[in-house]
């Protein structure tokens, strides 16, 4: 009645498959077994992460992303999402493409992302810091701004009463 899903994902070949298993398989895969339903193409990068194929090639030629090439054609694993969740992420709070590869590359190094949250805790703090000095900045411009505006509107419409 219901598809049978494994009950959690085999993290020794760090494979999870996301329609039903076929029960019999007709022929043997012809494919290495990191190509399976767990990898995306470029175009379905493009439509999940709302990102365009050159944004895609950017990173990976930043070497933030590594997908399985096959040819012409790029793979991209669960661990190329995780990612590229991460790189946007980051892009979005204003992080550096540095920063983003620095704290992508402590998890690379010891597998656990303790080190990593902690460096990019420390990297939002700074980030948050800058961002909340550019706000005070644009509060007082703004301020500034709307007190000249007033004083402009105050001035036109005293002019005409000052010729008469």
């Amino acid at each position: 009645m219901g598809a049978h899903l494994p009950s959690k994902p085999d993290t020794q070949s760090h494979e999870f498959l996301m329609t039903r298993p076929d029960p019999k398989p007709t022929q043997p895969p012809t494919q290495a077994p990191a190509v399976k339903a767990d990898v995306m193409t470029i175009r379905q990068m493009c439509a999940a992460f709302e990102v365009t194929p050159r944004t895609l090639r950017f990173y990976e030629a930043k070497e933030l992303l590594t997908p399985i090439r096959q040819g012409t054609k790029r793979l991209f694993t669960r661990r190329d999402r995780a990612r590229l969740t991460l790189i946007l992420r980051g892009k979005r709070f204003g992080f550096s493409l540095e920063d983003i590869r620095q704290t992508l590359d402590l998890y690379d190094r010891d597998g656990s992302d303790a080190a990593q949250r902690q460096r990019a805790c420390e990297i939002a703090r700074e980030r948050l810091a800058i961002m909340e000095a550019q706000r005070a900045e644009l509060d007082v411009a703004i301020a500034e701004l709307k007190t000249e505006l007033a004083a402009s509107a105050v001035r036109r419409t005293a002019a005409p009463h000052a010729a008469e």
